[in-house]
């Protein structure tokens, strides 16, 4: 599920400064409202991931896997659900690295190999387009 949040940050660039200056917006209020709406539309896209894939655990991992309130909006969401909330360890959600290594340790062990001259980057990658051999 593809998330784009390009309008609403434009709008708050775009908007702030003045919002500040009339003095009705601190810039905690501003930020805080940021946060929260973002963070709602994750939740949001998470449970319909959950429903669509009959999940009833969710893992949050990366650097804003780190955010305690992410990790609370999404426990209260997945304990409305019967489910559970999985929040890695700060020491591996804010390298990549370590969950890069595994899959390839995963791909490695099920004979999944790929040719340097093959490989290259795609940053708009669908993660739900890949094969996964090791999940059948």
């Amino acid at each position: 599920m593809d998330v784009s949040f390009s309008g609403l940050l434009s709008f708050i660039e775009g908007s702030a400064e003045k919002l500040i200056e009339s003095g009705e917006y601190t810039k905690a209020d501003l930020c805080f409202s940021l946060q929260e709406t973002v963070f709602a539309m994750l939740v949001e896209i998470t449970e319909r991931a959950m429903a669509h894939t009959r999940s009833n655990q969710v893992l949050v991992v990366g650097g804003v896997g780190c955010n305690l309130r992410l990790q609370e909006m999404l426990r209260i969401m997945a304990s409305e659900r019967g489910a559970t909330l999985c929040a890695t360890d700060d020491r591996y959600c804010i390298d990549n690295g370590a969950m890069i290594a595994h899959t390839g340790a995963l791909m490695f062990k099920h004979s999944m190999d790929t040719p340097i001259s093959d490989s290259g980057i795609t940053q708009r990658f669908r993660t739900d387009e890949v094969h996964i051999a090791w999940r059948q």
